[in-house]
């Protein structure tokens, strides 16, 4: 009978030494899945950040290129009229 109980406490030590083994297991899985999950949270965070930060560069962008075609308009306007004043100065007087 001591036999028996040996090898049934070897079993039991077994059993326990396997259920520890497979909770350090589930323990490291669990903390990597909340690493994961707070890293996505993270990243969620500067994906939302840059695209308001896109929009708003967008924004700048459409600005600056109206500035831009209202500038160049001017510049146009300006270069014809000194064009015009130009040629009136050239002009031979009557």
């Amino acid at each position: 009978m001591p036999d028996a109980l040996e090898r049934s406490l070897k079993r039991l030590a077994e059993a326990v030494a396997s259920l520890e083994r497979a909770s350090e297991r589930r323990i490291r899985r669990d903390e990597a899945r909340a690493s994961a999950e707070e890293e996505y949270a993270l990243m969620q965070d500067d994906r939302s950040r840059l695209a308001v930060e896109l929009d708003s560069a967008l924004d700048r962008s459409r600005a600056l290129e109206a500035a831009n075609a209202e500038a160049g308009a001017r510049l146009a306007r300006a270069a014809e009229t000194i064009g015009a004043l130009i040629e009136r100065m050239e002009r031979p007087a009557d």
